[in-house]
């Protein structure tokens, strides 16, 4: 049964749906326009960053709670502290696995192209920022943990409410059944509750990326140094080798294909890309990936979690833009100076999700950490932030949602039939009927030809 709001934008019976009607189109001609008038009109579009910022102020109203009643209802849905647990460990390890190889894609990719090296602008330009300052990690390691429950919702570290999520969580399950039922009930009246307001919220989505768009165009677009210009276009580069070949071949190792997968989600990916920020993404992914065939469990508990610990894209960008900075300023790191420089971003990377600024004040802090780098090449590196943290954002978020889809395989609570569905024809997503009859069509075809397709190298869905 189509929605009152499906049967409005389709409009009269007999008629096909608008093609402009759909928001992630809205968008995607929100970009296009944001890209030209911040080209032919650069002082004007200097002025349409507030349009952006306001937009994603009202995001990230919303979220935080999400994140909260999202992890909350995931330990309930698990029944006991053993499953919950058990997932929580098993993403865990695969954040850190996939984040280290994030890291050592970016290093090899810096060392290979010697990106930074023409950057002769930037030499003498300032003296290494001398001694590391171990109270950043300190910094990070104590707002872990809020003092009090309303500030880890006000602070903007989302790490805060992760933690008294996960707590609140296993104090869930502690309760008696029937406590924890009409507990349960509520907080989910109160998820749909922050759901209809983030409806609300997106039809807003193509104004403040066309805002966000012009402003980083008309500010960045013509004033970027040759040396600047290619760390972008290889930062762009190592990002799309590291989603089709990294997060790819781990898609195929459970038989998914990666093109289709981010076909299924491209609608949230255009949003995250045309706003540069990941948790633009976030609502619409918590509602549409139980959908698409994972668990609900599964994915309230390893998908905010993963806006934490699982960031590729920053992971990646940490280890390419500091190369650029050593390179740029002819200081040599040798074997040893990387390995430690790997080590120490294994540390900050984590809290990019839980910094006012994300990625750009991390990488800042993981240069005031190594101790030779000169912390005035990062001004000079934030005049392109604009650009890359797009490939950031997008490349975080499409991860987290390969880690969902590979917990929920790994746990047995994947539905194949129904994802199988989902990525043949994304669009029946918005049609529930359709949705299910394809389900069990596609489950009826996997009973006939499983036997078949699961000793298959190359059957992936």
């Amino acid at each position: 049964m189509k929605s009152a709001e499906q049967l409005r934008d389709q409009g009269p019976p007999g008629r096909r749906s608008r093609w402009y009607a759909s928001v992630g189109n809205q968008v995607l001609i929100s970009i296009v326009l944001g890209i030209a008038v911040g080209a032919v009109f650069p002082g004007f579009s200097a002025h349409l960053e507030v349009v952006g910022d306001t937009f994603l102020d009202l995001i990230k109203v919303a979220v935080a709670p999400l994140v909260f009643f999202t992890i909350v209802l995931g330990f309930a849905s698990a029944g006991d502290l053993k499953k919950a647990g058990r997932t929580g460990l098993l993403a865990l390890i695969y954040f850190e696995v996939v984040s280290t190889i994030a890291l050592l894609l970016g290093l090899l990719a810096a060392n290979l192209s010697g990106v930074g090296t023409g950057a002769g602008a930037l030499r003498g330009a300032g003296q290494p920022s001398g001694t590391p300052e171990t109270g950043e990690h300190e910094g990070f390691l104590a707002t872990v943990v809020p003092d009090n429950f309303v500030g880890a919702f006000s602070s903007g570290h989302l790490l805060q409410v992760v933690v008294i999520a996960v707590l609140f969580g296993i104090g869930l399950l502690s309760l008696a059944p029937a406590v924890r039922t009409r507990l349960g009930e509520m907080l989910e009246t109160a998820s749909e509750g922050f759901f209809a307001m983030i409806n609300v919220i997106m039809r807003l989505a193509p104004v403040g990326t066309f805002g966000a768009i012009a402003y980083s165009v008309g500010t960045n677009g013509t004033s970027m140094l040759l040396a600047l210009a290619e760390l972008v276009i290889e930062y762009w580069i190592v990002v799309a080798l590291f989603v089709l070949i990294v997060l790819g071949g781990i898609c195929l190792a459970i038989g998914v294909n990666v093109l289709r997968l981010l076909r299924a989600v491209r609608t949230e990916l255009t949003l995250v890309l045309g706003t540069a920020s990941s948790e633009a993404g976030l609502p619409g992914l918590l509602k549409k990936l139980p959908r698409m065939g994972m668990s609900k469990q599964t994915v309230g508990l390893v998908m905010p979690t993963g806006y934490a610990f699982n960031l590729d894209g920053t992971s990646i960008y940490m280890a390419l833009c500091t190369l650029f900075l050593a390179n740029a300023y002819g200081i040599p790191m040798g074997f040893e100076q990387q390995l430690g420089l790997l080590l120490i971003m294994l540390l900050t990377s984590k809290g990019a999700a839980t910094v006012s600024g994300g990625t750009f004040v991390v990488f800042a802090s993981t240069v005031t950490a190594t101790g030779y780098l000169p912390i005035e090449g990062v001004a000079v590196l934030f005049g392109v932030y604009r650009v890359m943290s797009m490939a950031v954002s997008t490349c975080n978020t499409f991860g987290n949602v390969v880690a969902t889809l590979v917990i929920s395989w790994w746990n047995g609570d994947l539905d194949r039939a129904r994802l199988r569905a989902v990525l043949a024809d994304p669009a029946v997503l918005d049609r529930a009927e359709d949705l299910d009859d394809a389900a069990a069509a596609s489950g009826e075809s996997g009973r006939t030809t499983g036997e078949t397709t699961s000793t298959t190298a190359g059957s992936t869905t």
